[in-house]
């Protein structure tokens, strides 16, 4: 027994030896090797990224290089006696400091005595500190000068997973390698080729199962393989990796997001039911509900790109379910889940905010947007019918139409169509919660009624279209202005500023004085644009577009005069006295005196002309 060796576990038996076994930071290793090659080393390093993705074993490679025989040199022989001391941690002249345990002043002193010291039997003496980040204020301050100049035979090379909470002038004075997380097929592929070495069976599956519960850090992979090992021995499936670590497979994801898109609220909570029952960790399958509906929202935009490292089985899925909901509402139930993820992480019952998010990420797909109501209003207003109806049946599922299709063959009087819906409604009053919303709907359209007769009226009504042409194009945007009063108060203000300037190639140039730039821009909105246009597309009997422009030749239209009803107000006969002009002031004062003082030094008075902008205008 005492001759027997120790078992090292899969992270630091696999731990890479050489820049060539860095995986997933070719960046990094790319920028390390060529800085090697063209002899242009920094004194100072700062490595930055989440846990287990290489900082220390890439710390110790490039140690290795700067330090092994002949070096610094790209390929070394990393079963060197110098390389094997520093890859082990005892090599005297790379030293290997904790930060979290010697981050105190007095450490940082100790160590700026040792920088005087040249190295023992390599090039470089070789400092690295694992998490930089905890040494205190006045350690970096005491490290400061000395990183700033270290004599030549120094290197620095600090690692850390919170850069933030480092100095700005500790990091301006290294060079930053942030390493990345790296990615599942990365992870997936090591720890088959791990399995193979150790001969394990590792099913395909169960190894990307891994490679997703380690997030992006190839150390927490390998030990979760090691762990998998001891529990299910030599061979190994998805089953084993989900039961183990409390994983929730994909399908059964895709499972939960597709009740919440079909309004399956009881189909929905189930499942996190038997979820939390299973031992499942709930806020691991919220992340995992959240990443499924980033996959869907990524397929609306490019599938491809969103199938790419997806089973055909969930390929599948995902296209399914990407066409179950628009994209906005992808959006509302994602911000909503994200919300439920923050407080899940301070909440002793999880189940509950995780059940109250599904239920509100469902009610969520029935909520209409503004953009939605704004939409439906303007195809209403343009002249297609049904549209909000058919919003509105779109958002409750309820069967809005089916009634009307009953209605339909009603009316069969030649008289014009909106009679015999009344008169439909009238002899139909069960369907009355029906009725009310077609009726808007099909009062509201107004441009639609020049094509009926063409439907419905004899033979002598085909002349109606020669009008069409013979209409004065120059008036296209005075003639829209009584339907639109009539459909759209709220817009009649607006239009009314405008003047038609032109019609030129099926374009209606409209403009606007300089003081109602406020009424050109309320108009451009493009639902009201397209509104606008339609009505002139109509009058016209073509297709018109709408272009409204600020034009500095036209002024507004006066402020008119407020009248007090005391006189009435001068016209033409000013002219009249023309050939008086020496005697006209006298004339004016005769009425004013005439009239009572007490009246136009009124407080009443001066304050009504005040607010109004209202003169006191005498007759001639």
């Amino acid at each position: 027994m005492g001759g027997r060796v120790s078992y090292q576990v899969f992270a630091r038996k696999y731990r890479p030896r050489t820049f060539a076994d860095v995986l997933g930071q070719d960046h990094v290793v790319r920028t390390l090797r060529n800085a090697i090659a063209q002899n242009r080393l920094a004194h100072a390093y700062l490595f930055v990224g989440p846990r287990g993705t290489g900082k220390t074993s890439t710390a110790r490679i490039f140690a290795k290089a700067l330090n092994c025989p002949g070096g610094p040199s790209v390929d070394f022989n990393p079963d060197d006696p110098l390389c094997i001391e520093i890859a082990e941690g005892r090599s005297l002249d790379v030293l290997e400091i904790d930060g979290a345990s010697n981050n105190g002043v007095e450490q940082v002193r100790e160590l700026r005595e040792k920088v005087v010291y040249a190295p023992t039997h390599s090039r470089y003496k070789i400092f690295y500190i694992d998490e930089v980040h905890m040494l205190s204020n006045a350690a970096f301050n005491a490290l400061l000068k000395t990183l700033e100049e270290p004599p030549p035979h120094v290197k620095f090379i600090f690692a850390t997973t919170e850069a933030n909470k480092i100095l700005p002038t500790i990091i301006s004075r290294c060079q930053r390698f942030d390493l990345r997380r790296i990615s599942d097929p990365v992870i997936a592929n090591h720890l088959l080729h791990i399995a193979r070495l150790e001969g394990i069976e590792l099913n395909q599956k169960a190894a990307y199962a891994i490679a997703k519960g380690a997030d992006g850090g190839m150390r927490d992979a390998q030990s979760m393989l090691d762990q998998l090992v001891a529990f299910c021995g030599d061979k190994i499936v998805e089953e084993d990796v989900l039961g183990m670590f409390g994983f929730t497979p994909q399908e059964a994801v895709s499972g939960l997001a597709y009740h919440m898109l079909a309004r399956d609220t009881v189909g929905a909570l189930r499942f996190v039911h038997d979820q939390s029952e299973a031992g499942k960790d709930l806020g691991r399958l919220l992340a995992d509900l959240i990443q499924h509906y980033r996959t869907l929202l990524v397929h609306q935009a490019d599938p491809e790109a969103a199938t790419e490292n997806l089973s055909p089985e969930m390929a599948a899925d995902v296209t399914q379910q990407a066409g179950m909901g628009t994209t906005e509402q992808m959006l509302r139930i994602v911000d909503g889940l994200a919300e439920v993820d923050a407080r899940m992480r301070w909440a002793s019952n999880k189940r509950l905010h995780f059940e109250l998010g599904v239920i509100q990420g469902v009610q969520s797909l029935a909520e209409v947007s503004l953009s939605e109501v704004i939409d439906a209003i303007d195809k209403a207003g343009g002249g297609e019918e049904g549209a909000a109806a058919a919003l509105l049946a779109r958002r409750t599922a309820a069967p809005v139409y089916a009634p009307r299709a009953a209605s339909g063959p009603e009316p069969a009087a030649p008289a014009p169509r909106p009679a015999p819906v009344l008169q439909a409604e009238a002899s139909a009053p069960v369907q009355a919660p029906v009725a009310p919303a077609v009726v808007v709907k099909e009062a509201e359209p107004a441009p639609i009624r020049p094509a009926e007769p063409a439907l419905f009226e004899r033979p002598a009504a085909s002349p109606a279209p020669p009008p069409a042409p013979a209409v004065d194009t120059s008036k296209l945007w005075a003639a829209i202005q009584p339907q639109v009063q009539q459909q759209r108060p709220l817009l009649a203000h607006w239009v009314q500023t405008g003047t038609q300037t032109g019609f030129a190639r099926g374009v209606v140039t409209v403009g606007f004085p300089t003081t109602e730039a406020h009424s050109r821009d309320s108009l451009s909105r493009e639902v009201t644009r397209k509104y606008l246009s339609d009505l002139l597309s109509e009058e016209a009997g073509q297709a018109v577009r709408l272009e409204l422009v600020i034009d500095n030749s036209l002024q507004a239209a006066p402020e008119p005069e407020f009248f007090l009803g005391l006189q009435e107000p001068p016209s033409s006969p000013a002219p009249a006295k023309a050939p008086e002009p020496e005697r006209k002031p006298a004339q004016p004062e005769a009425p004013d005196t005439s009239a009572s003082d007490a009246f136009y030094n009124d407080e009443l008075i001066q304050k009504a002309m005040e607010i109004f902008k209202a003169k006191l205008v005498a007759a001639p």
